[in-house]
């Protein structure tokens, strides 16, 4: 009891510094651009652009700071026996919704492989849960369905259900089988359509969870396979390279009340069952209806519960795959905006802990915060319209005109801090990689160092975009539009002129006015905005080469350079059942042909 309440001092603590660190960050630029405007007199506009400065840098410096915590710790496994015999039984849960069914149960065929090739005795299942609207793909899950028992000899283990009503979406699916089948299981892997883990992972996470009779959900660190393009590349790269760190820091801030990300964790049932049950909130969508984002809610509910809700980011072995151009990437994003939104509904809800609060704040700040950093750049170019004419005879018939000290400097230094906290933190995650050795796994120290500034390059050039698509996803959720549930977009993302320009024509105009605006009324702040504006432009063409593959070697991720075993097993599968079903509609055809030929004769 004694070693927990050091813990929970020592937890609260780490939290009190890192939001301290940021306010004083926020602070800092609110203070540094007072003086600047008080060069030429402060008026209500500065006061609200300095505002909007602190809330921005504030957010910005919460980000630093939790990877500045990640750089200073490491991730370490919990206390458990790794080899210890598996006493419950364990069900890998795949919901599935319009997918390809033979890349899908490849994946599963990949993973029951990799956990026989471990020998472990344990008993796991897996269960896939098609919403599947599509009666073509659903019967085609059927046959896929057959093949993968089969060939895995998966009867007793393998279960296949396609619900009539896709109700509450992939939260109500999994709440489905738990009500119906759960009681069957101890603990549940929730996965998604495009998840694949190593089998000695699944075991792993079987044997902590059994460990801590205390933990209802422990989620690993998924890292991203099989980009392509330069997008879902660069997005490859940040989730192997700088999303551990990141992650470490959040695991370091968390405590027990820890996040659930909605795929590639484990879930104790009963738990789950006695905790989770999210009833659709009042009212209609956006903002009604069921809960979209309904992992942090899941997560929320288990620590109000009191059990126990971890990041085990030490676990490798965790996969899953990107979008592989920025409107996909967009589209996801608007789902998950709207889930965010939504959750200001529930931040108030009775019960629950103050850090998951804090998370559901979190997640809506993600997606205003793009609202202030444009109100920013909005009021600036306003102000010279609106501020007072500048006085150069402030004292009666003094005969020498006063110019006011020139408050360059405040602003560049204002400007460099920003930067600084987008890049620090990524270029110090590089230099650790180079002096740990942990950048060999990535080509080298000198690949590591031009793969992140390639990174932070291509994300400079996309930033403006992607703020533009969350900006109108926020705006059409408050003004009550609801987004659904779209269908993923797998495979090939490669996007012609013709529909970049038609997913993007908006951003090009606003970026031309903008930048008119600009130079029109402040050509002071012309140059500063070019940065912003030149790439609202060129939005179409960014899109389009953007998703083109990358022959690039730059930002590589070890997974390209040492296939992982469960990788190659779904490879594998995936070619002799490609190859399968080439040959079956080949033999089809020529039975068509055949039956033809024979009733012409």
């Amino acid at each position: 009891m004694a070693s927990r309440l050091i813990s929970r001092v020592g937890l609260y603590a780490l939290r009190a510094l890192a939001l301290t660190l940021s306010l004083v960050a926020g602070g800092g630029a609110f203070v540094l651009f007072l003086q600047f405007g008080a060069a030429d007199g402060i008026d209500t506009l500065d006061i609200a652009r300095a505002l909007l400065i602190l809330i921005s840098t504030l957010w910005l410096a919460w980000g630093a700071v939790q990877a500045l915590i990640g750089l200073t710790s490491a991730a370490r496994p919990p206390a458990y026996d790794p080899h210890g015999p598996i006493r419950g039984r364990t069900v890998v849960l795949v919901p599935v919704y319009n997918e390809d069914p033979l890349v899908t149960f490849a994946r599963i065929a990949a993973m029951d492989a990799s956990l026989a090739a471990t020998g472990d005795p344990a008993e796991v299942h897996f269960a896939i849960l098609s919403d599947t609207r599509n009666d073509l793909i659903a019967a085609r899950e059927k046959q896929v369905f057959a093949q993968l028992v089969a060939e895995r000899n998966g009867v007793g283990r393998f279960f296949y259900r396609r619900r009539e009503q896709n109700t509450g979406k992939k939260a109500g699916n999994i709440e489905d089988f738990i009500t119906r089948s759960g009681a069957a299981y101890d603990y549940a892997v929730i996965l998604d359509a495009d998840s694949l883990m190593e089998g000695h992972t699944i075991l792993q996470m079987i044997r902590r969870i059994e460990a801590e009779p205390r933990l209802g959900l422990l989620q690993t660190l998924p890292k991203v396979i099989r980009a392509r393009s330069r997008f879902g590349r660069a997005m490859q790269f940040s989730a192997s390279f700088f999303s551990p760190i990141f992650a470490r820091g959040l695991a370091m801030m968390q405590g027990d009340t820890g996040p659930f990300w909605g795929h590639n964790a484990i879930v104790r049932v009963r738990a789950f069952a006695e905790s989770c049950g999210l009833p659709a909130l009042k009212g209609k969508p956006p903002f009604g209806g069921h809960v979209l984002s309904h992992d942090y809610v899941e997560a929320a509910l288990l620590a109000r519960a009191g059990w126990i809700v971890r990041l085990d980011d030490d676990l490798g072995g965790s996969y899953e795959e990107g979008p592989e151009n920025i409107v996909d990437h967009a589209k996801r994003d608007r789902r998950w905006c709207q889930g965010n939104l939504q959750h200001g509904r529930i931040i108030g809800a009775p019960g629950l802990k103050p850090w998951s609060r804090f998370v559901f704040a979190q997640g809506i700040m993600a997606y205003i915060a793009p609202l202030f950093w444009l109100g920013f750049i909005l009021a600036s170019i306003a102000a010279p319209l609106l501020a007072p004419k500048p006085d150069y005879f402030p004292i009666p018939d003094w005969p020498i005109p006063y110019f006011p000290p020139s408050a360059a400097s405040k602003a560049i230094g204002l400007a460099i801090g920003i930067f600084g906290l987008l890049l620090l933190p990524k270029i110090l995650i590089a230099a650790r990689a180079a002096l740990s050795g942990e950048a060999r796994r990535f080509g080298g120290a000198g690949i590591a160092f031009a793969s992140t500034f390639a990174e932070l390059l291509l994300s400079s050039l996309t930033a403006p975009v992607l703020l533009m698509y969350s900006t109108r996803s926020v705006l059409q959720v408050l003004l009550g539009r609801d987004g659904g549930w779209p269908t993923n977009n797998r495979g090939d993302g490669t996007l012609s002129l013709k529909d970049s320009f038609a997913a993007s024509h908006w951003i090009v105009t606003i970026g031309l006015i903008g930048l008119m605006a600009t130079w029109t009324f402040a050509p002071g702040l012309f140059l500063w905005l070019l940065p912003v504006g030149v790439p609202m432009v060129l939005a179409p063409l960014i899109l389009v080469w953007s998703s083109r593959p990358s022959r690039s070697r730059l930002m590589g991720v070890p997974a390209e350079y040492a296939k992982p075993a469960v990788v190659a097993l779904h490879d594998a599968v995936l070619d002799r059942w490609a190859l399968d079903a080439e040959r079956a509609e080949a033999d089809a055809s020529g039975q068509i042909s055949q039956g033809s030929v024979a009733q012409n004769g």
